[in-house]
Parts: structure tokens; C-alpha cells; sequence
């Protein structure tokens, strides 16, 4: 079962395809993953690549976020993530853009996107870090954050125009964040201080 956590439709079931269509993030990852990010969501632009069901920018929105864009190519996925926008209520703070990751970037690039935070989610162990970090730094707004899941297994994606903040492990999943270089400071650091965390 896959719930919004906290928020505005906190304890809401979301509807998820049968099989290995998707892998959800798990509800303690995305715990996690907002704790850290905290009062960043509120009233932030929030892209969900890779987004399945949604589950992870739905959470965004249920916490304040002021619009999110989810970008999906599997059809049940995207049947899935459909009818969980309609569930919250979110269709008019939300956008689907139905392609494969990497065209969907340059169609975002060439409108002059800019997001606050960036949730990448790709298939664990194909080398999908290395592909997709160069594509989103254009999309990065100058203070935003973009995190990358992956299993805890693989080794840390970098890329000369971001800057790697903090990797978290929990279980067998990673949470990597990073910054765009040159950006403002984000908050993570803080949160890493306060609590022991390094690189």
C-alpha cells in the first residue's frame, strides 16, 4: 500500500499498477526524504522524473507545494497517476508530460523551465544517474535542490556542474542530493550538521 504521509490528503491510498510496472518509493523513504527538505517544499516548483504513480510529488503537494510536473512514459503508470490526481484534488496544480525522460528535459529546457526541486527516480543499476544529472542542471533553479534514488549498491553519479551535498542510505536506497554549482546554500548542509551527517 502506497499513502500520501503528511499534508493536506495525509493517509490517502494511492492507486498503483499490479506487477513490476513501477517501484513505488517507500512511504520511509519519502518520510525521510521530506524531513530533510522540510519547509523547502512549501510554495516550491517540484519535478517528479521518473514519477510512476506520482507518489512523491503527490507528497509535495499535499505539503504546500505550489505546483508540480510529472514526467512518466508507462502507460499504466501514467493511468495510475491520472486517477491519483484526480483523488487529491491536485489536477490544477499538477502537469503530466507522457515521454521519455530525456525529451521531455529538452521540450522543459527549451521553454525556460525552472524548478526548485527535482526528484529522480529512474529503473535501479542502469547507469541512469550518469545520463540524467548534465540533462536537468538547465532546469535547476539557483537556490534548488535535485535529489537522486538509487540502490544503495551503486556508486554516486557526479557531474562537473553540481554539487554533491549529502547521500543518505536507507535500507537498500540512496537518497543523493546535490546543488547546482554556484547555487545559494539549501538547507541540507544544516540538517546533516544537526544531525552527524557528512558526505
Amino acid at each position: 500500500m502506497v499513502r500520501i504521509i503528511a499534508g493536506q490528503v495525509r493517509g490517502l491510498r494511492l492507486r498503483t499498477p499490479g506487477g513490476l510496472v513501477t517501484r513505488p518509493t517507500s512511504d520511509r523513504v519519502r518520510e525521510a526524504l521530506f524531513n530533510i527538505l522540510g519547509a523547502r517544499v512549501i510554495d516550491s516548483i517540484f519535478l517528479d522524473l521518473f514519477a510512476g504513480t506520482g507518489a512523491v510529488g503527490l507528497e509535495a503537494l499535499s505539503r504546500g507545494a505550489r505546483e508540480a510536473v510529472f514526467i512518466e512514459k508507462n502507460r499504466r503508470a501514467l493511468s495510475c497517476l491520472d486517477a491519483n490526481l484526480a483523488a487529491t484534488g491536485f489536477k490544477d496544480k499538477a502537469r503530466i508530460i507522457a515521454a521519455d525522460a530525456r525529451p521531455a528535459l529538452d521540450v522543459l529546457r527549451r521553454r525556460g523551465a525552472a524548478f526548485d526541486l527535482i526528484y529522480i527516480d529512474p529503473p535501479y543499476r542502469q547507469g541512469w544517474g550518469d545520463i540524467i544529472l548534465p540533462a536537468v542542471v538547465p532546469l535547476v533553479a539557483p537556490d534548488g535542490i535535485v535529489i537522486l534514488e538509487t540502490a544503495a549498491s551503486e556508486a554516486t553519479p557526479e557531474t562537473a556542474d553540481m554539487v554533491l551535498l549529502s547521500r543518505r542510505i536507507y535500507g537498500d536506497t540512496a537518497l543523493i542530493f546535490y546543488q547546482r554549482a554556484g547555487g545559494l546554500t539549501d538547507g541540507v548542509h544544516e540538517h546533516n550538521r544537526r544531525n552527524g551527517k557528512t558526505h
